[in-house]
Parts: structure tokens; sequence; C-alpha cells
């Protein structure tokens, strides 16, 4: 009789000990709203990670590089805010007529007949959504907080970029073989394994977002769109975003179509179609081939994220879902 293979030997306890760690640095995460600080030192460290060139560059130039373009993209994000703030009234106010003309001539009811009937509907709901924020000056404080909270996720990641160690150089114990050390080595890996897991998800993403933003910048130029700076730089922030972040943009772009004509809307609204059919494609080529996950269970990680996290949960769902694939793939079942 062929006798059976012995069971594979169980963890070694830093192991358990930092994957215990690691749980808890989700659940932290998500019970303390630190998602964005998460995905912001993320970001920032992949970020200084690319920036350093070559292995013969020191980190701290790479740092100073980081620095100097985090501050342009600071600068170019609150205008193109600030641009989209003042052209979102403008965009409804001309695209809300044309609307309100389209479904009488097809004999729709809409909830609205004008654009100061569509602000008050608006303002309801975000008066019914934000009723437990409590004031003006909490939610103030609270957006205050998450501020500097991204600051320090920043800071953060610069640190474990410069140096990278959980345990300094040199450092001395009683015994070479610790329970501090090994614990430190394994949690540092876990961190590795989310890093890579990051880069792989959020730098095709990044790709593709960028691929879509020319795309989009093209068609702005040939078909004359105005708002183009609001166009071109919410396609490419709402891009980072999965599933509904080209939702939104899809909208706007289309919204600003209808303040041209019933007819560049539409033809803005079957180009998207198009560009999303070419970002399918994308995705399996450069998503797909790294990550194996079907799309509904993607989809379901992007549910669960933004109900747990918000916005920074979606971003961070398909990381934490390949990142759970790439732990547990390594580890022998028993």
């Amino acid at each position: 009789m062929v006798s059976e293979p012995p069971p594979p030997a169980p963890l070694p306890l830093p192991v358990r000990v930092s994957f215990v760690l690691m749980a808890a640095t989700f659940v932290v995460a998500g019970w303390l709203n630190m998602a964005g600080p998460l995905a912001c030192g993320l970001f920032a460290y992949l970020a200084l990670t690319k920036l350093q060139f070559t292995k013969q560059l020191r980190r701290w130039l790479a740092v100073l590089l980081f620095v100097v373009l985090l501050c342009g993209l600071a600068y170019a994000l609150g205008y193109v805010i600030n641009a989209t703030i003042r052209a979102l009234p403008e965009i409804a106010d001309k695209a809300i007529p044309t609307v309100i003309q389209w479904a009488k001539q097809h004999h729709i009811e809409l909830p609205f007949t004008d654009y100061d009937s569509l602000k008050d509907a608006s303002f309801e709901i975000v008066k019914n959504e934000t009723r437990y924020l409590g004031s003006a000056a909490k939610f103030a404080r609270g957006a205050t907080s998450e501020f500097v909270a991204v600051l320090v996720g920043i800071f953060v990641a610069i640190g474990a970029f410069l140096q990278p160690r959980f345990e300094l150089a040199g450092e001395k114990y009683a015994l070479a073989n610790n329970l501090y050390s090994s614990c430190a080595t394994e949690f540092q890996q876990r961190w590795r394994n989310l890093y890579a897991s990051f880069a792989t998800v959020m730098g095709a993403q990044v790709i593709i977002s960028a691929i879509n933003t020319v795309l989009t910048a093209a068609f702005v130029l040939v078909m004359h769109l105005p708002y183009g700076i609001v166009v071109i730089g919410v396609t490419f922030l709402c891009g980072l975003i999965p599933v509904v972040g080209n939702l939104v943009s899809n909208t706007i772009i289309v919204g600003v179509g209808i303040t041209v004509s019933p007819k560049t809307a539409l033809i803005a609204l079957i180009y998207l179609v198009v560009v999303h059919k070419l970002e399918y494609f994308l995705n399996s080529k450069i998503v797909g081939d790294r990550i194996r996950n079907p799309f509904w269970l993607t989809l379901l990680a992007l549910l669960l994220g933004e109900k747990l996290m918000g916005i920074p949960g979606m971003i961070l769902a398909p990381v934490v879902l390949n990142y759970i694939r790439l732990e547990a793939s390594r580890i022998e079942a028993r």
C-alpha cells in the first residue's frame, strides 16, 4: 500500500503572529476610518519607489522629487476642483432645459421641472444624508482631521521608504533568534506582499485611467466641447476609482455634450461605450493577466469596501482581495 504523505507542518509562531497583526491592521483601519490615510500612504510609497529611477540614486533625492511632484499635483488638483465647482452649475443650467424638453417630447415624467427644483431636491438629499453630522463645524473638524491623517500617512510612507526595516541597524538583543525580531521580520514580509498587491492593482489602474484620459482628451479637442479642463481632470481622477468612477465621469461628459446639442451628447455616449469596451480589453490584458479573480468576486469586494470604508474602501478592496489570494496561495493546505 502507498503511504499517505505526512501532513504539512504548522506555521511557525512568528508567521501566525504576523498574520494576526495584519488582520488587526485591516480591522482597525475600517473601524477608525483610516482607509484614506492607508491608501494615500501606499500611493506615496509607490510613487517614491518609481521616482528612485536607479539603485544608485539616493533615497533622499527621490523624496525631494516626490515632495516637488506632490506640491505640483496638489496645486493641479485644487485648480481642477475649483474649476469643477464653478463649472457644474453652469453645465446643469444649460443641460437641464434640454433634458426637460427631450423628456416632454418622449412623455417621460421627471422629478424636477427646472434647475431650481433640481437644486432643492438635491439639497434635501444632501441634508438627509448629512443629518447625523450635527453641524457644519463638526463636519469641518472631521475634514480637517482627515486631511491631517492623510498627511501623517504620507509622512509614514516617506519614513518607511527612507528606513524600510522595523528594527534599527545594529540593534542587539540577549537572544539572536528572539520572538520580537522574528515577528518583525515576518510582519515586514506581510507589508511587502500587501505593497506588491497594491502596486499590481493600482499601477494597472493608473495606466488604464491615463489611457482613458488621453482618449477622452482627444474626443474633447475634436468635438470642441466646453469645460475641457474639468472633463479631462475629472476623467483621470474618477478613473482611479473602479466601476463607480467611470459612471461619474461619463455622466459629466454626457452632460457637457448636452450643453452643445442632443446630437453631441449622443455622439459622446456612443464614444464612451466604445472606449469602455476597449477598457474591458485593457483590464483583461493589464490587470487580468496579473490578478486571477473573477469579476463578480471583485464587484462583491467593491460593494463591501464601500460599505465599510467609503471611497477609500473601494480603492483598497481589489488590493486586499488580491493580497489574500497572494498570501493564501503560498500556504500549504493541511
